[in-house]
């Protein structure tokens, strides 16, 4: 055994890391992914250049975020060989695979959404947040369960993850708006688009957002059909998802119906987003739902 002055066994300390050398990788990731975040809320109220409203100051999140998405895609792929199925069977590779998947999904929409891209604070906050969350979760090796080895089931995650990106774009867009009503970053957010411009914009994500939704539950039913031999069964991960998909369109249709104003409807947006989080990251793991971990 060898010992540091405290009686610490450092060989039990680098075991994690030789048998799991993803670690490393994931870790460097959360890391960026947070100074991303801290530098999107340092930069949020520093003057910007007249001839271009996010200025090249903005995109720095932006591009520090994307090395972060490298260091853990290298740190899944290396998982991902050494276990030899895909990360998403427990909570430690849901948040990973998580991270990666949202992140891409918000990286790409910064270069195609001016506004999204300056909503860096709002986005690359709950990206870091889950990176935390990574740092505090067991990283024991997982086993594919026989239940878990059928095509379908990568339609499903993967609808699932398209669903959530959606609604992290919208959360972005929606906070965004009731961050410049706080009168924190003045000097740029309030040279964006109007409140009723972002307001549409979330909200024609949400309907995006909502195709997805349905879809992943179309094919949830159909895995569960091929695994259990039923297409719905009312369990809690199944019966939060439902819950979700009905507080979207009741959203979407309170959206449409009602005259609310653009703060109402951000709230409206947070709401979605929220019980959609929980559905996904908090439901599974406090329930004993047969597809326990799936999305």
């Amino acid at each position: 055994m060898v010992a540091n002055d405290e009686g610490v066994d450092m060989n039990a300390v680098s075991a994690p890391l030789v048998s799991m050398p993803e670690l490393p990788w994931l870790w460097a990731g959360v890391l960026t992914c947070l100074a991303a975040a801290g530098l999107a809320w340092a930069g949020l109220r520093a003057p910007v250049p007249a001839h271009d409203m996010p200025g090249s100051r903005g995109q720095r999140p932006w591009r520090l975020l994307e090395l972060a998405l490298v260091l853990v895609a290298v740190g899944l792929a290396q998982r991902w060989w050494r276990l030899g199925h895909g990360p998403f069977l427990d909570m430690f590779e849901i948040l990973a695979s998580s991270l990666l998947s949202l992140g891409l999904i918000a990286a790409w929409a910064s270069r195609r959404d001016r506004a999204l891209r300056a909503a860096a604070p709002v986005v690359l906050s709950l990206l870091a947040l889950m990176g935390l969350w990574l740092l505090v979760t067991d990283p024991a090796d997982t086993h594919l369960p026989a239940t878990y080895q059928t095509p379908v089931l990568w339609f499903h995650v993967l609808l699932g993850k398209l669903f959530l990106g959606c609604a992290l774009w919208a959360l972005g867009l929606a906070g965004l708006l009731l961050l410049r009503r706080t009168g924190w970053g003045a000097r740029c957010l309030l040279r964006l688009p109007g409140d009723d411009v972002l307001d549409s914009s979330a909200w024609r994500v949400m309907q995006v957002a909502l195709l997805f939704e349905s879809l992943m539950l179309v094919a949830g039913a159909v895995w569960a059909q091929d695994a259990w031999g039923r297409y719905w069964a009312w369990d809690p991960l199944e019966t939060w998802a439902f819950l979700t998909w009905l507080l979207l369109v009741g959203a979407l249709h309170a959206r449409r119906s009602m005259r609310l104003s653009s703060a109402t409807s951000a709230w409206l947006v947070v709401a979605v987003f929220t019980v959609a989080f929980l559905t996904f990251f908090g439901v599974p793991f406090v329930s004993v739902a047969p597809h326990k971990g799936a999305v």
